[in-house]
């Protein structure tokens, strides 16, 4: 009966230090990826900053600090909304925003579309968390 007791706890044991998950490089709070990157600030107008590939988002050439983007409020559509960008001088949002998945256009914003930061960023000169080797196609960006 002990060389049973024996037996299991040395499988559960076993088991246990097999099953344990080590993150990529080690320690996953000093990981790159996971360090919050600070918050530049931001020029109040900028020059818009040229795309890197084709369909890419564009990026947003002012500070959207405080902003409010939720389920309840978009503050984007103060300026962007195609009612509104025509008093505000604002890019008017895309008619693609108005398609569902089946690309069938609708009167409103598409609920996949409502949440403008999944997309688009904030452009900012600042050096990269990781290193990037991404080269645009030519004929697109710098």
């Amino acid at each position: 009966m002990k060389k049973l007791i024996v037996f299991l706890a040395l499988a559960c044991s076993s088991f246990a230090v097999a099953n344990t998950v080590y993150p990529v490089g080690g320690e996953l709070n000093s990981s790159p990826e996971n360090v919050a990157p600070a918050f530049h600030t931001m020029p109040k107008e900028q020059a818009e900053m040229a795309l890197n590939y084709v369909n890419q988002p564009p990026l947003i050439p002012h500070s959207i600090k405080g902003y409010q983007v939720t389920k309840n409020v978009n503050q984007c559509l103060q300026c962007h909304s195609p009612q509104n960008a025509r008093v505000t001088g604002a890019p008017r949002i895309s008619a693609t925003h108005f398609m569902d998945r089946d690309g069938r256009v609708a009167s409103e914003l598409a609920p996949r579309r409502y949440f403008c930061l999944q997309c688009h960023v904030p452009q900012a000169n600042v050096k990269p968390i990781v290193k990037n080797e991404f080269q645009p196609l030519p004929g697109y960006g710098n």
